[in-house]
């Protein structure tokens, strides 16, 4: 596939027809144990994010005081229950994405997209780093509609502190609420903790968020 392909979002009605039946994990969480299902425990709110090759991202959050279990999927495009082959053709239209469950009381919602910003660059369209495609696109699904007003302040407040830093090159980042979030093969699942040597994509700016 050319790399205009690879970078041009596919529109719904070419997109691949998927499947009923959904890939579900069936161990649990490779570092604290939690069971990874569309369960949400009682106290506990959820985020969407991509933020390139979900490897490295996935890692980033798991290691967060206050957040009490991640995995990895596929969102924002338009194939049910694609496979990482699908995803990867560009013909899904989803991309890579981190599905982050935390405890507000123990790591407020801003922390969070502070680190989403930090650790990777939000300017580069249909890619991050050497990762060329849709599926590696900047992303932020919110779970309700403050979550996504949080996001899109946040927004602004980093685009005019890289502003300050001479980048100029806006901000390319998703921001809408969740749709359907698809689990990822269990081999992606936590990659980096059965894999330490394997590859992490993650390049921030430099750049921090600023505080409200």
């Amino acid at each position: 596939m050319s790399s205009t392909r690879k970078t041009t979002l596919i529109a719904p009605e070419v997109a691949l027809i998927g499947r009923a039946t959904p890939i579900l994990p069936t161990l649990p969480h490779a570092v604290n144990g939690t069971q990874l299902s569309d369960h949400k425990p009682e106290g506990v709110e959820e985020i969407i994010v991509g933020m390139g090759c979900f490897w490295g991202a996935e890692r980033l959050f798991w290691q967060q005081p206050g957040v009490y279990s991640t995995s990895v999927g596929y969102s924002g495009g338009f194939t049910p229950n694609p496979t990482y082959q699908e995803v990867c053709t560009g013909k899904t239209g989803h991309t890579e994405v981190v599905r982050v469950l935390f405890k507000p009381k123990e790591m407020a919602l801003e922390q969070l997209l502070a680190l989403f910003w930090e650790n990777h660059d939000p300017t580069q369209g249909m890619k991050q780093g050497n990762d060329i495609g849709t599926q590696y696109r900047s992303a932020i699904y919110a779970s309700s509609r403050d979550q996504m007003e949080q996001a899109l302040q946040s927004k602004e407040r980093y685009q005019e502190a890289m502003a300050t830093e001479s980048i100029s090159q806006p901000i390319t980042t998703e921001i809408a609420l969740a749709g359907n979030y698809y689990f990822a093969e269990e081999y992606h699942q936590q990659y980096l903790a059965k894999n330490p040597d394997g590859y992490c994509g993650l390049a921030g700016t430099g750049i921090c968020l600023p505080p409200q």
